[in-house]
């Protein structure tokens, strides 16, 4: 109204995020809430791992579904909700174990896959049956070397690698902040990790009867890392181990099903100077090793791919994968003793030097386009409307977004932290900048594109509906 957003309804719920945690596991972030819109109601989790019902006109509480004979406070429904086609409801939820000082230095003592169907009828799988084949709770998994002592790799007297550290893996449970994704013939497709060893993760598909369909671990995936010619070593001596992609509770990663059937999945390695691989599966579980030397897309940190599907001049059908892609600076290559791995990523290793680009890939993660961010000015919005601005980003701003928008057309949508919405088009070329209000570290939500063509999007706390 008059350029205004103008609130509509309120509905308070009464969901809570699972607790920080100071240690390796849980979250050190503020966890993610997020929603599903269906064709009949906004469905938005609640405590203990319940699920409210909402209109969408009005607000009003249609139905408070609980899976489970109680309402455990233990328990939390973790990540966004996702809706399938027909309006069933998927999301995951884990148990804390309520007894501990700090829940994140035990196991969990037990994690669900919900499924809640349009007619409100709700079922709740146990993880453990999601997963088989993975290590048990109790056994002893490969972690890494001790911090104490970098630099890694430790030698054996004859100078070979040692062995790493191993701890006890713990239960596989979903990540904090991930979604379930679902496959055109309904397959549902989600990510677990072992609750005390982020090491082991896996991709696992379920049947629409919450049956496992099959399992594939994120270990030993890459062939890039410290010391090999893809990557070389800014540690000394003899650099770091590549291997595996693992799974943070702080990542907002989630699946993406292309429309070849093949799944999309960003995960985190921290020996490439923290930016992650994102990975690919086909549809039958085989874990697609890509055109590129890496094994994996050398950038799949906190992010989760758009697809822009189209028909090339040949008549083929085809798409392109759009994600952000953030050479980070400020972060040595494989640790954070400066003195080991220095930090000036530009002066140590000057040919794979800190940028920030929004990329487009083929299938195969080969680069189609690079759009990089080349804005060094750090901007606020006055109260007047005018802007004051700090040329203070010498190597400028990194994407600050979980996923862009895509429209149609395959124009990409996305904001950065410098406080801008960019518009680049299906060639990786500029279209337009709209500044919201500060540039900021912003919450790593994702944008959307609304029946109207608007762009929904987030800055500094504020939502900003933008038409270009």
């Amino acid at each position: 109204m008059n350029g205004q957003l103008v609130q509509q309804w309120e509905f308070t719920g009464d969901w809570k995020p699972v607790p920080f945690s100071v240690d390796k596991d849980g979250p050190g972030w503020e966890p993610v809430y997020h929603g599903a819109l269906t064709s009949n109601a906004l469905y938005v989790p609640g405590f203990g791992g319940t699920l409210w019902k909402l209109d969408r006109a009005t607000g009003a509480v249609i139905a408070h579904i609980n899976p489970f004979a109680t309402i455990d406070p233990n328990s939390y429904a973790v990540g966004p909700l996702s809706a399938d086609k027909f309006g069933n409801i998927y999301y995951n939820v884990m148990q804390l174990d309520g007894s501990a000082k700090d829940p994140w230095l035990v196991d969990v003592p037990q994690s669900w896959l919900v499924k809640v169907t349009a007619a409100d009828v709700p079922r709740a799988v146990a993880w453990s049956t999601l997963v088989p084949g993975a290590p048990a709770a109790t056994d002893r998994c490969t972690f890494r070397y001790a911090i104490a002592d970098l630099p890694w790799p430790v030698l054996n007297p004859d100078g070979s690698p040692a062995e790493p550290l191993t701890v006890a893996c713990g239960s596989q449970r979903p990540p904090v902040n991930t979604a379930p994704a679902i496959g055109p013939d309904g397959t549902i497709y989600d990510i677990s990790r072992a609750s005390l060893n982020d090491y082991y993760g896996y991709l696992i598909a379920i049947n629409r009867d919450l049956t496992p369909k099959w399992t594939s671990s994120m270990r030993s995936r890459f062939h890039d890392g410290c010391g090999t010619p893809f990557l070389p070593a800014n540690g000394m001596p003899g650099g770091c181990r590549a291997g595996s992609g693992r799974v943070l509770d702080d990542s907002t990663s989630a699946p993406v099903v292309a429309p070849d059937g093949s799944i999309y999945y960003g995960a985190y390695t921290r020996y490439n100077y923290a930016q992650g691989h994102l990975m690919r599966w086909s549809s039958t579980g085989q874990y697609l090793d890509t055109a590129a030397p890496w094994g994996g897309f050398q950038f799949g940190w906190d992010t989760t791919p758009s697809i822009f599907p189209f028909t090339t001049a040949t008549g083929a059908p085809t798409f392109a994968v759009i994600t952000k892609e953030n050479h980070y600076g400020d972060v040595g290559s494989y640790c954070n003793d400066a003195k080991i791995c220095p930090p000036d990523r530009d002066a140590t290793h000057p040919s794979y030097g800190e940028q920030y680009f929004m990329s487009s890939l083929t299938p195969d993660l080969s680069v189609n386009w690079r759009f990089q961010n080349t804005n060094p000015l750090s901007c606020t919005r006055n109260a007047d409307g005018t802007l004051s601005c700090t040329s203070d980003h010498p190597r400028f701003f990194e994407w600050c977004v979980n996923a862009p928008a895509v429209d149609v057309s395959g124009t990409v949508f996305s904001n950065s932290e410098d406080g801008n919405l960019y518009e680049i088009d299906r060639n990786g070329n500029l279209v337009n900048t709209v500044f919201t209000q500060l540039a900021i570290g912003a919450a790593y939500t994702p944008l959307s594109i609304g029946p109207d063509g608007r762009i929904y999007t987030q800055n500094d706390g504020r939502m900003f509906v933008i038409g270009f």
